[in-house]
């Protein structure tokens, strides 16, 4: 196994394309009202800025990396990053979520407006989303 480090060389556009279809894939997982203004959202975004997803993505993996690497260093060994994040989803998902707090603050009106509707419900988005996250970083170091 390598370290993150490796995931910002010649894996880097794999890692981001893999984080990109974690991403689709827990939005379309999404149900019920509030499903349905996640979906909303998502596609409000993509359309105000198509690319938009995997753009911000490439721009914070160093950023998340980062965030992430306590938990990557505290992995136990035979246990999946996935695992490990889910194991420790309070820091774990405050850590991706001050990432992302601090990219809307600087982040076109727009799109600030979709972050900041699904804010109140982005921990319990990530953590449910933090075993899929673990795996896509862990299969590119």
């Amino acid at each position: 196994m390598g370290n993150f480090d490796s995931a910002l060389g010649a894996n880097r556009n794999k890692t981001v394309d893999d984080l990109v279809s974690v991403i689709d894939a827990e939005v379309a997982d999404q149900s019920g009202i509030s499903g349905a203004a996640v979906k909303a959202a998502y596609a409000a975004a993509q359309k105000v800025k198509p690319g938009v997803v995997r753009n911000a993505t490439n721009a914070m993996l160093d950023d998340f990396l980062t965030a992430l690497s306590p938990l990557w260093d505290s992995k136990p060994a035979g246990t999946g990053f996935g695992a490990h994040l889910a194991a420790n989803g309070d820091q774990a998902a405050e850590a991706l979520l001050a990432v992302t707090d601090a990219q809307a603050s600087d982040a076109k009106p727009a799109l600030a407006k979709a972050y900041n509707s699904l804010r109140g419900k982005a921990k319990g988005y990530v953590l449910a989303a933090l075993p899929r996250v673990g795996d896509a970083i862990e299969q590119n170091v």
